[in-house]
């Protein structure tokens, strides 16, 4: 699978990610969203460990699709989104139910931050300007997104491509989805999913992305082995005539932990903010029914409070 460029946008010939006007409404009319709890306090958990050496591997959901992952002495954190609204402005959009399981003044050092492309949920400009003065991080993201980034060390990877960064050789692979950051910018930055190489084994970070044909994820097993740990999206789904092209739903998720052979996977993008039509706790039970199918262990697909620090086996 690849891209091509037409009229400096990004598309996926037969891959309708971005919706049509007239299908945007046609959801947004439906009424068939679920309500969501205005507000969910977070557990109290351990602070993560400053660093974790060697092949170590010490994960920490952080909410959405921000995670904190530590291991070779390095800290990445993928996708922070900290901000109270997943919206160009913090008064209306979007609104999370639950604060970031570990603040960005909390966290341990942060040596770099892998940003997978440009919707709201996922490049947070404040978010990303606190972290850039408290912790001054690299930046590894997607080709054309650095325009969205501004004062940041930042490298622009194509599908495929490679950088060494530390310990770790960081590679962005393709995904089933889209970039928009205005009206007139559709596509015009590219999307991907990262697959981060350590001397542990291989961590794989989804980010956003439909199911398709499970080419993507089998590529990935194929090209670098079974991932140690994979983070895969599991919310923000439905209705799926709408979501099914750019958000797997969890059975797709399951498949996908198949696909890959994934020795563990972590459930990520659900029980933040509310996107999508599915209830707040719809994504987690039919990801337990679909395991149960799967006769796939708990253990083996983790669904993490927001802010556990878990220790990969």
């Amino acid at each position: 699978m690849n891209y091509e460029k037409c009229d400096g946008r990004f598309v996926l010939p037969g891959h309708m990610g971005e919706a049509k006007f007239k299908d945007l409404m046609k959801w947004q009319l439906s009424g068939n969203r679920q309500k969501w709890p205005r507000r969910v306090e977070n557990k109290l958990h351990v602070s993560p460990p400053a660093r974790v050496a060697g092949k170590d591997l010490s994960v920490t959901w952080i909410g959405h699709s921000t995670v904190l992952i530590q291991t070779a002495g390095l800290n990445i954190l993928t996708d922070p989104f900290f901000s109270q609204r997943a919206s160009p402005f913090q008064f209306a959009g979007p609104k999370r139910i639950r604060d970031p399981g570990i603040s960005i003044a909390d966290l341990p050092p942060i040596d770099l931050i892998l940003l997978s492309h440009n919707h709201f949920d996922h490049l947070d400009a404040p978010a990303l300007a606190a972290l850039k003065k408290i912790h001054d991080p690299k930046l590894i993201t997607t080709l054309n997104n650095g325009r969205y980034v501004k004062n940041y060390p930042c490298m622009e990877l194509d599908w495929r491509q490679s950088i060494k960064h530390g310990e770790a050789r960081i590679t962005l692979m393709p995904a089933l989805h889209w970039s928009k950051r205005s009206v007139s910018d559709t596509n015009k930055a590219l999307w991907g999913a990262f697959v981060i190489e350590t001397q542990g084994g291989i961590i794989y970070f989804a980010a956003d992305t439909g199911y398709g044909t499970g080419e993507t994820f089998r590529e990935v097993r194929s090209k670098f082995g079974a991932p140690r740990l994979s983070l895969l999206p599991i919310g923000a789904y439905e209705p799926r005539w709408f979501m099914k092209p750019q958000h797997m739903n969890p059975e797709e998720a399951v498949q996908a932990h198949l696909d890959l052979e994934s020795a563990k996977s972590l459930a990520i993008h659900h029980a933040t903010v509310q996107l999508t039509d599915e209830a707040v706790d719809a994504p987690v039970l039919a990801l337990e029914e679909a395991m149960a199918l799967h006769k796939i262990k708990k253990a083996d697909f983790i669904v993490s409070e927001i802010g556990q620090s878990i220790k990969i086996d």
